[in-house]
């Protein structure tokens, strides 16, 4: 496993690099290093095992530690008007893509996939729904096909969404609220939400992390509504999802034991670290195995999808806050 394993972290390693000096985005980075690098990924090369383990399992283990920065003191914080707008926005989110995925040609299981990452926490929940899917032979090819989309959807967002919270004259709650109940990824968020003021800074950071607790339940709800309807079985050359994934159950696990204060505040902000790195390690193992020839086939009724869903998640944010005054 170590050779492959060992690359996904040199690429990992170099994105993060050319984020800290460049400004881009490292998942971003990462993606697109990695998608160069498919010949690594071939079948019979000494990379290709620890390539599918470090996309499969690391991944698995960064979205497990995700759950150590959750718990129930910080819904407190925000109020019970706030907490549904944010709710309500995820469940309606995925919602749409459901519905609006039948007017572009895609099926469910694409607009899960996309519909889920948009309303939740961009490539984290990509990667965490796509492995509650059942597999097809373009499961890889969507799941990076999504992760690039709603990563460069974010960093469009985080540069113009504070514009628009001045358009909306948004104070720093009702800002802090939009841009975190809005931008995809969890970086995008902090780095749009303090360009305003702290005080936006800290309420966009605690309203994506109400977000990301939708994680579990969300992918909770899609694996039981997979086996009841019996789409478990539209599987090519793979199998049955489980119905409570290990990686769940460990997000859930740290989310209650930091509820009940027993993380100390240092371990959980470490945890959040390793998730991040984790996942970094994973989206870069993800983009070797993918061949960039197949992205194309994708499709523009694709990318309209996610753009859709962005917006009505931004217009029903932005509707929700004026709503409440």
């Amino acid at each position: 496993m170590f050779p492959g394993f060992a690359v996904s972290v040199l690429v990992a390693a170099t994105a993060q690099f050319l984020s800290e000096h460049y400004g881009a985005p490292a998942m971003l980075l990462a993606l697109l290093l990695g998608l160069a690098l498919n010949f690594l990924a071939d079948k019979g090369t000494r990379t290709a095992p620890g390539i599918e383990f470090t996309a499969r399992t690391v991944l698995r283990l960064g979205v497990a530690l995700l759950g150590a920065r959750i718990s129930v003191d910080m819904l407190a914080g925000l109020g019970g008007p706030a907490i549904a707008l944010v709710i309500a926005g995820v469940v309606l989110t995925i919602g749409f893509a459901l519905v609006a995925s039948r007017f572009v040609g895609r099926k469910w299981r694409f607009a899960l996939l996309t519909g889920g990452s948009v309303a939740i926490c961009g490539a984290s929940a990509a990667m965490a729904i796509a492995a509650v899917l059942p597999r097809h032979e373009k499961s890889e090819r969507d799941l990076v096909f999504t992760v690039l989309c709603v990563t460069v959807l974010s960093t469009v967002a985080m540069v113009i969404y504070p514009m628009l919270a001045q358009v909306f004259h948004f104070d720093a709650r009702d800002s802090g609220v939009f841009l975190g109940g809005t931008i995809h990824d969890v970086a995008q968020v902090v780095g749009a939400g303090f360009s305003i003021s702290p005080e936006t800074g800290d309420t966009a950071t605690l309203v994506k992390l109400i977000r990301v607790s939708m994680l579990a339940p969300v992918v909770l709800c899609f694996s039981l509504v997979i086996r009841q309807m019996g789409l478990a079985d539209e599987i090519v050359g793979g199998k049955r999802p489980p119905l409570m994934p290990g990686f769940v159950i460990g997000f859930l696990v740290l989310a209650a034991a930091n509820s009940v204060g027993l993380i100390p505040q240092i371990v959980a902000e470490w945890a959040g670290g390793l998730s991040r790195w984790a996942l970094l390690i994973a989206i870069a193992a993800v983009g070797i195995k993918t061949s960039l020839g197949r992205m194309v086939e994708v499709g523009a009724g694709a990318i309209v999808l996610i753009v859709a869903e962005t917006v009505f998640l931004g217009v029903f944010i932005v509707a929700g806050l004026h709503f409440m005054g």
